[in-house]
């Protein structure tokens, strides 16, 4: 009994690994991208505009099912915006353009439908995003001097380097032969942590929040 048992789980532990599909491709994302600004009256941080930005990586899709995949990868996103505000110490309005590069790991679901016409399907996406900044720029340079207090500093110690967002998504895969797959898609990451750093504790302005808004065009192969 104990071995036709332990027969019937090697069997099952077979089907499963049968029946995974790893599937691996890269993919270009250009991008329009803002910060969600907010802080007291005082200062009136606002958004002031939103920036183009470019990333792309590896995608990794695990299939547990025929059409349900675990997936992940390796990226590079670019984000960032244009922000205003009044500093109170000159009563002068201040305007930035702050560009910050992510290395990012997705950690998401993709649900696929059946296919809608031959070799095409919608598939839907699910999760979030965890990375750290790796290089910024503000207006232009990846040095800041302060105007008001002729300080400078690196651009990118103006922001914390841990990210997250919550990632939702969808687009067009098509299969173009045994193991080759086009897709097309749009997703929408919305930043979850305040990562600015250098008015809070270098200005000492009180409550300056910023969160990262993304809305990306996702283009690519898997093979």
């Amino acid at each position: 009994m104990k071995k036709a048992l332990l027969a019937l789980a090697c069997i099952g532990a077979s089907a499963g690994a049968a029946s995974a599909q790893v599937e691996i491709g890269l993919k270009v994302s250009p991008s329009i991208t803002s910060l969600r600004v907010d802080s007291p009256t005082q200062t009136g941080f606002q958004k002031n505009g939103s920036k183009v930005g470019f990333g792309g990586g590896i995608v990794v899709d695990y299939f547990f099912g025929q059409n349900y995949a675990f997936s992940t990868g390796l990226q590079l996103a670019g984000k960032g915006g244009k922000i205003l505000f009044l500093d109170p110490t000159t009563s002068k309005r201040v305007e930035q353009k702050i560009g910050v590069q992510y290395l990012e790991i997705p950690v998401t679901v993709k649900l696929f439908t059946n296919d809608i016409a031959t070799d095409t399907k919608l598939y839907f996406q699910l999760g979030g995003t965890v990375g750290g900044a790796i290089a910024a720029k503000i207006d232009g340079s990846k040095r800041y001097i302060d105007p008001t207090t002729s300080k400078e500093s690196k651009a990118l110690d103006h922001v914390i380097t841990p990210d997250a967002a919550v990632l939702l998504g969808f687009g067009t895969e098509y299969q173009m032969g045994q193991s080759t797959k086009l897709f097309a898609g749009v997703s929408y990451h919305r930043g979850l942590l305040n990562v600015e750093k250098y008015y809070n504790k270098q200005r000492n302005f009180s409550e300056v929040s910023f969160k990262n808004s993304e809305v990306a065009l996702d283009l690519g192969i898997k093979f």
